[in-house]
């Protein structure tokens, strides 16, 4: 049997399973990526009835119920990610948050959009930790520590923390324009905006001596498309952010949404995948050190100097968002939802098989619609794609998406080699 990784998709009555092709977790090397959790009955199939407190409970059922059918806590839980319809909503959701969070806090993303599969008014998704590893029947030796840390030079918040780490990799919270001396958004327009973002970024890698080119994916929620020329140009300042990393033109992975609103009125919010080579004890001193970053780009799909197609950290690769682009001709497909659908997994196909994988090796799946009715004609042809165990999945609605595209869908694929050292 392979000392290998393997992919582990599964799944438990206790929560919905009837939302197309999904698994409700798929387990890779030391992390559990679970696909969003709508406020559906698991019995029914259907959305609960009630206001927004009643969906809220009902989506962090689902996750408990996930999470304790693979023998988890919910304090296992690294990074979460809360999707509403309505802002306003926050204040009941977070108190129906805290309940399953008493002692402990995720590092935290919260974005309004446009809309949500089935019209729910909420929508939750959680990275999760997986101390056992997936090598087939070699558990990891010990149990891996999970560390969290805030720094004051980065704005701080009793609802999450600024970064958990576990293993080799660090998720940190999105980061708002908020300075942290004040508490408010900074002043100016959406170039302050966003370099406020960073600047806090830069701020919490540095409080635990990581550089900002260590960071391996960048997701940029965004008030309004319009503003990423100008949030562009302030990006360009920051990466790249080393001599070694200007030499190799290194940019992390990216993923542009536009939103419908940001806490506090934001214009801008930036959230962060970072690599971290020296991992969480009891990892050995001989694994903690000398981990490299592998990025790659392929003509077989659109190439654009602002991010790399995919970057190989450890055990995962992070797939930049793939637009329905033609890559010979740089444009939009012609043709409707179900041929752009076919144009950005051919993308992310390329892209997986130029680094020697395949779509069976994908662990997650986040698509971004125009029009959330289009999501039974996108499954028609995402079917002809993951044809055996499916990745977890994550579906909104979104306003608007670069090059007026119907869709945009990014991914996350195991990489059962890993990168160097290799024994």
């Amino acid at each position: 049997m392979s000392g290998f990784n393997a992919v582990l998709a599964r799944n438990t009555d206790n929560a919905p399973k009837d939302m197309g092709q999904q698994s409700q977790t798929v387990a890779f090397s030391h992390y559990n990526n679970l696909s969003a959790q709508l406020p559906i009955d698991p019995n029914s199939g259907k959305l609960v009835a009630g206001g927004i407190e009643v969906q809220a409970e009902r989506c962090f059922n689902n996750i408990k119920a996930i999470v304790e059918s693979i023998n988890h806590v919910m304090n296992d839980v690294v990074r979460l990610t809360i999707f509403v319809t309505n802002l306003k909503h926050m204040d009941v959701v977070d108190t129906v948050y805290k309940t399953y969070f008493p002692t402990y806090m995720p590092t935290r993303t919260v974005v309004e959009v446009s809309a949500l599969p089935m019209e729910a008014m909420i929508q939750v998704e959680v990275l999760l930790t997986n101390g056992e590893g997936t090598i087939p029947n070699a558990p990891q030796a010990g149990d891996l520590i999970k560390l969290t840390n805030n720094t004051a030079d980065a704005p701080q918040c009793a609802l999450s923390t600024q970064t958990v780490s576990f293993s080799h990799y660090n998720n940190l919270s999105a980061q708002l324009p908020i300075n942290p001396k004040t508490g408010r958004l900074v002043e100016g327009g959406v170039r302050e905006q966003t370099k406020q973002c960073l600047k806090n970024i830069k701020a919490i890698l540095e409080s635990i001596d990581v550089p900002m080119d260590d960071i391996v994916k960048i997701n940029i929620f965004v008030k309004n498309l319009s503003d990423m020329e100008a949030i562009n140009e302030v990006y360009s300042t920051f990466f790249p952010d080393s001599a070694i990393a200007r030499a190799v033109a290194y940019v992390p992975a990216r993923t542009e949404i536009e939103v419908s609103a940001l806490p506090m009125g934001a214009l801008v919010q930036v959230e962060a995948i970072v690599s971290h080579g020296d991992g969480t004890p009891p990892q050995l001193v001989e694994d903690r050190h000398g981990i490299v970053i592998y990025a790659h780009n392929t003509e077989n799909a659109p190439i654009c100097k602002l991010s790399t197609q995919t970057v190989a950290f450890s055990h995962y690769n992070h797939l930049s968002a793939q637009l329905p682009i033609v890559p010979e001709t740089g444009e939009i497909v012609a043709g409707d939802v179900k041929v752009q659908a076919t144009q950005c997994l051919k993308n992310i196909k390329a892209i997986v098989e130029s680094i020697n994988h395949t779509m069976e090796d994908v662990v997650k799946v986040n698509i971004f619609l125009k029009n959330i009715e289009d999501i039974e004609a996108v499954n028609s042809v995402y079917a002809t794609f993951f044809t055996k165990d499916v990745p977890a999945r994550r579906i909104v609605g979104v306003s608007a998406l670069p090059k007026n595209a119907l869709i945009q869908i990014d991914a996350v694929v195991s990489n059962a080699e890993g990168t160097a050292p290799r024994k």
